[in-house]
């Protein structure tokens, strides 16, 4: 309870009435706290008591060190007693005017309002600073008769002292205010993203042999044979025969004819996702009888998205399906020529599965004539949290908008065609339609509903190789939810960390890559100004075949270098981030990060590149003093099993820098060349 004492502008005929008051209130203030004394000595093994008197005093003394405060010395010497007319006013009169007079009624009959702990004594506790009018000066010594008088029982006709209730002494009469750590808020999830379909993450345990699975195509699990593959992938095994369900009685319509559900599919790099829906995808559409675009692969990046359109070409070769890649490789009308052909009968479609980057599809959509995705039926999107990342640029609408006939140019006449959907009723699904099915694909997809909800999945079902999801799980605002961690890394990976000064980086690198004497190895850095730097000096260095791979250089310069990596031309391959999404370079020994990745979502994929298909490999990051402490608590939160430290001691640098000295200027000569060849 709160104590507000009012000090009311009286006259001198007011202030006997006031005193006696005031006296009574201060005779039930310590009564009340000499029962709370009595009760908390109960609960306590009985003690000694103090004596009425001197406990008494005791407790005017402490009130009266508590009331020795400066601020209230300078009002006692400007201002006169409380309720003389001389006093100073009230910070909040104006707004507690009203209260004033109903407490100073209170206190006249010795009651307590719902703001007043009780009547306030000699020894009171000090007061509020609500009333800046108040003065420390104690009661005449002529309102001790009335004190007492209002202080037994009877006088006051309260209740007896084992009823009475109050503050204990210890406790603050304003207070209570001390900081507690609030419950944390537990995400509500959808149930499917609470519940997912668990898949082993083990590549190498599980393994499904392919004429387990009859669903799959006699003609495909041929094609499988043919490229070395006898089992699927735990992952492979349960995402293909849920997509060939779908599509078991036609891509007109799902089982028992409604609607199919859309699917997400979150397992760790390397677990064979790409052959996940490429031959559900290529099985569904062998029954075609007209060319039309019905499979389009949307991936973020022109390296991926070849990579894609090489495994569909595999398994597509020997039947009529054809597929078109549309990346800006090529010029667009090229492209065009791909996609479709002018007749005389009109617009001819030249493509079945079109795999494709989001804004060159975007270029299509608006500018290619006869370019049609009406008869669309699967619209897969892999790297899934990359290309949400990039809605910004409103691909996915305009996509979306153009697989659904407007009403105008709708033919009335025209059978299965395509409708905007809407609620699943028994007139919805009269008319059979071809659906339009997403299949998202990530090694770090999101968790969190509110990105998933831009691409309007229709009853989603989501297979996972994580835990039970009890959290968002989004890599830039990063919320943890998973037991096991928020991402899934492969088995066979290996995670190491270097510290080492900024100076000696390169020199680090140097010396991992000499002393293992590995033939592939991939290195990132944050920026292409250090991916071309790094690869100056190194090559300025001499014994390692190295090349950088970097948007400096044009999609023809940058698919030979890569195709010169994957034949072992090139020892160390220096890159950005271009490379550390999806793409697959057969191997690859050693991935280093050169520069630390800043979120977690970007190390898992960098560190992806290595320990694929069950392989195993390793992964060093260099680290400055100040980013080991946050790297550390990033990857055990991030889920990685076991972080190991290693060492570079100098007595193994120390044979190196004489030649680390020389290549340092000859990188010097190398970058002053080329700023003269810019300015030129």
């Amino acid at each position: 309870m709160a104590l507000f004492y009012v000090a009311r502008y009286a006259g001198p005929e007011a202030a006997g009435a006031e005193a006696e008051a005031d006296g009574r209130a201060r005779a039930l203030l310590e009564r009340l706290r000499c029962r709370a004394r009595e009760r908390q000595l109960q609960k306590q093994p009985p003690q000694q008591e103090p004596s009425e008197p001197a406990e008494a005093a005791q407790t005017a003394q402490a009130a009266g060190k508590r009331r020795r405060r400066p601020r209230r010395t300078r009002r006692r010497k400007s201002g006169g007693a409380p309720g003389s007319p001389h006093a100073p006013p009230c910070k909040r009169r104006k707004a507690d005017d009203e209260d004033e007079d109903a407490g100073a009624g209170r206190a006249s009959r010795g009651e307590a309002g719902p703001w007043d702990s009780g009547p306030r004594g000699a020894d009171a506790p000090p007061r509020p600073r609500f009333c800046r009018a108040e003065s420390s000066e104690e009661a005449p010594a002529g309102n001790s008769v009335g004190a007492e008088a209002a202080g037994s029982p009877e006088g006051q006709g309260g209740p007896p002292p084992e009823e009475a209730s109050g503050p204990p002494a210890h406790a603050l009469v304003l207070g209570g205010f001390g900081r507690s750590k609030a419950p944390k808020v537990q995400a509500f999830l959808p149930a499917w993203l609470a519940e997912p379909s668990c898949v082993g993450k083990s590549v190498t345990e599980g393994l499904v042999p392919i004429d387990d699975i009859p669903e799959v195509h006699p003609d495909l699990r041929k094609r499988l044979r043919a490229q070395g593959i006898s089992s699927y992938f735990p992952v492979q095994a349960a995402v293909i025969p849920a997509l060939l369900e779908s599509t078991a009685n036609g891509f007109l319509v799902s089982r028992g004819g409604y609607r199919p559900s859309d699917l997400c599919v979150s397992a760790p790099t390397g677990s064979g996702k790409t052959l996940a829906f490429v031959i559900p995808v290529v099985q569904a559409l062998l029954r075609r009888a007209v060319c039309q675009v019905r499979a389009l692969v949307v991936l973020p990046t022109k390296e991926l998205a070849q990579q894609v359109s090489k495994v569909f070409s595999v398994y597509t070769d020997a039947t009529p399906l054809r597929v078109a890649l549309v990346t800006g490789q090529k010029s667009l009308a090229k492209e065009q020529e791909s996609l479709v052909q002018d007749t005389a009968d009109g617009f001819r479609c030249l493509a079945d599965i079109v795999v494709a980057t989001p804004g060159r599809l975007v270029d299509h959509v608006e500018q290619t004539p006869g370019f049609s995705l009406q008869h669309l039926r699967f619209l897969v999107i892999d790297e899934a949290d990359r290309v949400i990342d990039s809605m910004h640029q409103a691909w996915l609408p305009r996509v979306v908008a153009a697989a659904f006939p407007s009403e105008g140019s709708r033919d009335p006449f025209a059978l299965l065609q395509r409708t905007q959907p809407r609620a699943v009723t028994a007139a919805s699904v009269c008319c059979p339609q071809m659906p339009l099915q997403k299949l998202l694909f990530s090694a770090t997809l999101t968790q969190n509903p509110e990105k998933l909800q831009q691409l309007g999945l229709y009853r989603p079902r989501l297979f996972s190789t994580g835990s039970v999801h009890g959290g968002l799980r989004d890599p830039d605002v990063d919320v943890a939810g998973d037991l096991g961690g928020k991402y899934t890394f492969p088995a066979g990976l290996t995670h190491r960390y270097v510290p080492c000064s900024l100076r000696l980086k390169p020199l680090v690198v140097l010396h991992l890559i000499l002393e293992m004497n590995l033939s592939r190895v991939l290195c990132f850095t944050n920026s292409r100004e250090n991916s071309h730097r790094l690869f100056l000096l190194v090559q300025a260095f001499g014994g390692v075949r190295v090349a950088d791979f970097s948007s400096r250089y044009g999609p023809g310069a940058r698919k030979l270098i890569l195709k010169r990596f994957q034949q072992g031309k090139i020892q160390l391959l220096i890159s950005t981030d271009a490379t550390a999404r999806g793409i697959d370079v057969q191997g690859v020994q050693l991935v280093v990060n050169y520069d630390a990745p800043q979120y977690l979502r970007t190390y898992v994929h960098r560190v992806g590149r290595t320990a694929r298909a069950g392989k195993s490999g390793q992964a060093f990051t260099l680290l400055l003093e100040v980013q080991e402490r946050r790297f550390v608590r990033m990857l055990r939160e991030g889920g990685v099993p076991r972080l190991e430290r290693h060492d570079a001691p100098s007595e193994l640098l120390q044979p190196l820098v004489p030649r680390y000295q020389e290549a340092l200027s000859q990188l010097e000569r190398a970058v002053r060349e080329e700023q003269r060849q810019k300015a030129a």
